[in-house]
């Protein structure tokens, strides 16, 4: 996936009576040195997000995050979405018909972030970059589950084969505080040419299932441009664990503008490519090629069981949770037979998750 970059260089396209057409150079991504400290990040995204989120969400915390339990709840008929492990055979024998047990859920969770900073992600047609995104994302939902009690882990990618750091599960501001460090950390560290960062979903998620032991709430923040063969990595890690992905997106990655002569730039291969905006086949082919990986991307995600929270780079991230809350707890009315109330949105619902 080609990806603009942010600074242009001085020199033409080519020297001087080489032929080849003008236009502007476009050189490899620059770490953003003015990203506050740790506090300061936490503190801006609470009056910035959280404060805006504050009592919208009450009432939405079982139909979030599900957290497991032992206290036997009700039995009730088998359905199709059912996990077959809660079946109850000695019910089933006796009734002759599949019955499943519900237990009381536990209200405190662990819950554990796999997040993407590989080269990719560094993207940004604005002010705000998917890493920065991603960034932002850890610390409010992290922030949210800590203030109920949950204890918050971190397994943090940045190109390598293992994750760069494993933070262990915890609670507290304090070990907030070291999970956004690190993750800024990360974030401000020079991308050089000769590093290879390429984005590898399907080890990361293999890695993450063997350090997650316990079943938890797993959410998986990533662009999803890697190579193909992750789908079948996050449908073991969803059978065991709640699994959310937060997928992070660019407008510009949807469709190319008309800019005329442009030289892009592979971020994680460094493959360059002299593209032409004025095009109008180029530019149509692009799109149809990006809706294709899009309704790809979903196809996987909808058949591993997962639901998705997207998150836009030009879309304030409260808008964007509340949606995913919604539709999320519309879902579970709907998967145990309840009413649902009506909800409109502008967004596509893909039956058996929630897709915001």
């Amino acid at each position: 996936m080609f990806s603009w970059l942010r600074k242009k260089r001085t020199e033409a396209v080519a020297a001087a009576g080489s032929g080849q057409p003008q236009g502007p150079v476009l050189g490899a991504p620059a770490a953003d040195t003015s990203w506050p400290n740790a506090a300061q990040w936490l503190q801006r995204l609470e009056w910035t997000v959280l404060k805006r989120l504050d009592g919208q969400l009450q009432g939405d915390y079982r139909s979030l995050f599900r957290g497991s339990g032992l206290v036997l709840a009700d039995l009730r008929e088998y359905q199709a979405h059912d996990d077959v492990r809660h079946i109850d055979w000695n019910v089933t024998a006796r009734m002759q018909t599949p019955y499943v047990r519900e237990h009381q859920e536990d209200r405190e969770i662990a819950a554990w972030f796999v997040v993407d900073l590989s080269a990719s992600v560094a993207f940004g047609s604005g002010p705000i970059s998917k890493r920065q995104l991603a960034c932002s994302a850890v610390t409010v939902l992290s922030k949210m589950l800590s203030q109920h009690g949950n204890r918050v882990g971190l397994l943090l990618f940045t190109g390598q084969d293992r994750a760069q750091s494993v933070i262990p599960a915890r609670s507290g501001r304090r070990h907030l505080l070291h999970i956004v460090h690190q993750m800024l950390q990360a974030g401000q560290t020079p991308v050089h040419a000769s590093d290879v960062q390429t984005s590898a979903l399907g080890p990361w998620l293999a890695q993450a299932q063997s350090v997650l032991k316990r079943r938890s709430a797993v959410f998986v923040v990533s662009d999803f441009i890697s190579p193909p063969g992750w789908e079948k990595s996050l449908a073991q890690l969803a059978r065991r664990h709640e699994v959310v992905a937060v997928r992070l997106r660019d407008p510009l990655e949807m469709a190319w503008p008309d800019t005329g002569m442009l030289l892009v730039q592979d971020a994680e291969s460094g493959e360059q490519l002299l593209v032409d905006g004025n095009d109008a086949a180029f530019r149509q082919r692009f799109t149809q090629q990006a809706q294709d990986r899009e309704a790809a991307l979903l196809s996987s995600l909808s058949q591993a069981g997962v639901d998705c929270l997207e998150l836009n780079t030009d879309e304030a991230m409260d808008q964007a949770l509340l949606r995913f809350a919604q539709l999320r707890k519309r879902a579970s009315q709907l998967s145990t037979g309840g009413r649902a109330a009506p909800f409109t949105s502008t967004r596509p619902f893909v039956a058996g998750s929630a897709h915001a």
